[in-house]
């Protein structure tokens, strides 16, 4: 069995919403099981609980 490859998400646009709220999505959170995308104000709101939680934060 082979190493994984990291895999570069696609860009988001405009139709990729936060999961908390309805705003446009201007981060991706990459966790071990998935992701969620936020807006701005909740991305900096959950920070440190994603950072805990063992997420890679990529920029809009």
């Amino acid at each position: 069995m082979g190493t994984p490859q990291a895999v570069t998400p696609a860009p988001l646009t405009r139709a990729d919403r936060c999961d908390r709220c309805s705003a446009a999505a201007l981060v991706r959170a990459v966790l071990p099981v998935g992701e969620l995308l936020f807006c701005g104000h909740h991305a900096r709101a959950f920070r440190a609980g994603l950072a805990e939680a063992g997420a890679v934060i990529v920029p809009g």
